[in-house]
Parts: structure tokens; sequence; C-alpha cells
């Protein structure tokens, strides 16, 4: 049986090679390799399975589209703008605030939906141009909107890998807030000085030139408003949990989005802005439903519980030396499904030796992000580079993050390793 369901695995892996080769999108090539799977393993064309895996993460997509159509609602109104402007005008001067002011412009969107590609692809643009006023080098800037991008899809109130992790290993998604809001801040600041710090900036005139003038009746309220529904959406049914009914955060994007179309001094052609956004999210949508298939192909071929049996079978020591590497490989592989075919049982394995399993998957969720960059399927990274403009080599790009990355990794594996005595965090 072992050896009948490591030969799927093998015959899989060629089958994802050869549609490499072939030159076919990522999607497809996942698509493929699980067709073979299913194929090899004697189950023909399982449509009922294909049809489970493709609304596996329908949840994830609802979330994607209803956060991305509210931030392109508030961005095409000249919200977006109009902070920037705000904010060059007033510390273009006071560089290390204005840096700091741009980090949190990146992590917000992600943070509320989850998506690091939903931060790129709604303030990317415009953070990247700031930044490359600021004198610094096209590979350094898309790198630093890379990272930012993948810490806020760590940073809470939305984080999809824990959310799948918890879903799988029966561990409420409570507590995350301090595990995963302290590393992303104090990991958030350090890539943005080490990337922004250093540069001569061009004149401010000259900048504001490059980014359009918002509506005149734009105010700090019109842009402010419907981002407090999005906080009370979340915050106020964790305070009163039996008092109100839980709606869910698609629901509150929604209201949000039409409170921004509301209150937008612009008129704003809706109709158009969801056709657009959901051409800007379908290569991540169609990622999802693909690795949704995938993972259930290999949980019916049997390969995934093969990989699940592997990763217990592992002595702790060789779990953390290889957590660094297996965890962005797994989301470099399988996006988001990396969460769902590691991050479960080695959850298991984990509290099974004492850690604390909050702790580990904040720490794990750190791992993943990386992965976001490397291929096949690298879609923050090739987000990122696509959005900033960059042309140069993408491994290039890649050897820009290696400090931030190794922190990054290093702080990751050693939440995992001393989650026990970090448990303090968990509220």
């Amino acid at each position: 049986m072992f050896l009948h369901v490591a030969l799927l695995l093998l015959a899989m892996a060629v089958a994802f090679a050869c549609a490499k080769l072939l030159k076919l999108s990522i999607e497809l090539c996942i698509l493929v390799t699980a067709l073979v799977g299913a194929l090899l393993g004697g189950a023909g064309i399982p449509f009922r399975h294909i049809a489970e895996g493709a609304t596996a993460y329908l949840d994830l997509c609802l979330i994607f589209i209803t956060a991305t159509v509210f931030m392109n609602i508030v961005k095409e109104g000249g919200g977006i703008d109009y902070l920037v402007r705000k904010v060059l005008r007033r510390f273009f001067r006071q560089r290390v605030i204005l840096l700091i002011i741009l980090m949190f412009l990146m992590l917000i969107p992600g943070a509320l939906t989850g998506a690091g590609s939903v931060s790129v692809l709604v303030v990317g643009g415009t953070v990247a141009l700031v930044l490359k006023s600021l004198g610094i080098k096209e590979e350094r800037v898309a790198a630093m909107v890379f990272l930012l991008a993948g810490l806020s899809a760590v940073a809470p109130p939305v984080n999809i890998w824990a959310m799948i992790t918890t879903a799988g290993t029966a561990i409420p998604y409570v507590g995350f807030e301090l595990p995963l809001g302290i590393p992303v801040l104090v990991l958030g600041l350090f890539v943005t000085f080490w990337f922004g710090l250093r540069g001569k900036p061009e004149d401010l005139d000259v900048i504001l030139l490059r980014i359009p003038e918002p509506p005149a009746k734009m105010n700090g309220w019109r842009v402010g408003l419907p981002f407090l529904v999005v906080l009370l959406f979340i915050v106020v049914p964790r305070i009163w949990p039996f008092a109100l009914p839980t709606l869910g955060l698609p629901m509150g994007f929604t209201i949000a989005a039409l409170l921004a179309w509301a209150l937008s001094p612009r008129k704003i052609n809706v109709i158009k802005v969801s056709t657009d956004t959901f051409e800007q999210l379908l290569p991540l949508i169609g990622t999802v439903i693909v690795v949704g298939i995938l993972l259930q192909i290999m949980t019916l071929n049997g390969v995934r519980g093969l990989l699940s049996l592997s990763i217990i079978s592992f002595s702790p020591l060789v779990i953390f030396l290889l957590l660094p590497l297996a965890l962005p490989l797994s989301e470099g592989i399988l996006a988001v499904g990396g969460a769902a075919v590691i991050g479960i049982p080695l959850t298991w394995t984990l509290n099974s030796i004492g850690l604390h399993p909050t702790v580990a998957i904040a720490g794990m969720s750190l791992l993943w992000m990386l992965g976001g960059a490397l291929p096949p399927t690298a879609l923050i990274g090739r987000l990122s580079v696509q959005t900033v403009g960059y042309t140069g080599s993408y491994w290039k790009f890649l050897r820009s993050c290696w400090l931030p990355w190794v922190l990054i990794s290093a702080t990751g594996t050693l939440m995992v390793v001393f989650s026990k005595q970090l448990s303090f965090l968990v509220r």
C-alpha cells in the first residue's frame, strides 16, 4: 500500500513537471496533476470530488472578492490617493514616519482580507510609486512590497493559514491577535527600515504630480467611515458573542463597499469596478480552486494520508530543522493548501509533545508567507513584481529579500520551538 501511494505521488510530481515543460499556466499544471492522480489512483474522472474540491475554499473566495471590491471602490473614489497625498504633504521631510505610515497602508488590506495579493493589487502600485520617488532601487521596492504584503496576510484579524489549520484540528480561531500582531509589527518595521532608509528622494512637487488628484469634496470621514464599519463587523461579535449574530466578513465588506460607494464624491460604476475586480483576482481564485481540487484528489487516492503519516513520524528535532524549508515550499506548490496538507498533521504532532498550538500556528504562518514568492505558484511574488513594474531577473528580486527572509524564518521557527513559553501571548 505504501509503495503504491508513493508511486502515485511520484507520478503526480512527474505530471506537474511535464505540464510545466509544456508551458501551461500554473493553474492548469495543478489541475493536470490532480487528474493524473485520480486516473492512476483508479478513480477515473471523479466529477463529484472535483466539484467538492472546487468549492472547498468558497468562503475564502467570497472574502477575497468582497474585500477587494470594497478596497477598489475606496480607491476608485479617490480615497487612497487622498490618504497618500495627505501623508506625503505632512510627513515627506520626516522619512521614518512616512515609511511607517506606508507600512500600515500595505498591512491593512491584507489584514482585513487574509490575502496579501489584495494589498498588492489595491495599494501596492501607489506605495511603490512613493518608494521609488524616495530613491529606492526597483528590485528593493518589489522586495519590500512583497514582504509587507506577505506580512499583511499573516496579520490579524484574518489569517487564512491559521483558519484552515484550526478548522482541521478542532482548535478555536481565537487568541491569535497578539501571537500574530506583535511579530508582524516588529518584522514589518525591520523590513520597512531595511529597504526604505537609504536613497535620495525626488522633489515633493514632482512626486505629487504622479499621484492623481482626489475629488475636491473628499475628506477623512468619507474615507474612514467604511473602514469603521468593517472594524465593527470584526470587533462587535467578539465583544458580545451571544447577543448579536455573526454576519460574517463577506457581508461586512459588502455593506462597507456600499457605504463607500454612497459617500464617494466621484461617480463610481459599481458594475465596472466589480468586473475589474474579478479580472484582478482571477489568478488567485483560479489557484485556490484548483488547489482545492488537488487536495480532494490527494485525499481520495491516499497521497495526503501518506504525507500526513510521514510528518507525524519525524522526531521533533527533525521537524524543527525542516520547518524553514518545508513550509515555504508547501506554500509555493500548494498555495493555501499547504496549511491543510502539512499544517493539520504538524499541529497534531506539536500539540502531542506539549507545545502550544495557537502560538505554533502563528509561527508557522510566518513561514508560509515566505512561500508566496516561491515557484511554481509564487502568487504574491509575481503580483509584486508586475505591480512595481520590475523587469529584471526574478531571482535578483528574491536575493534582495535575503536578510528579512532569514529573520522571518528564524522568528517563525523559534515561535514554534518556544510556543509553550510564549503562551502568555494568547488572550
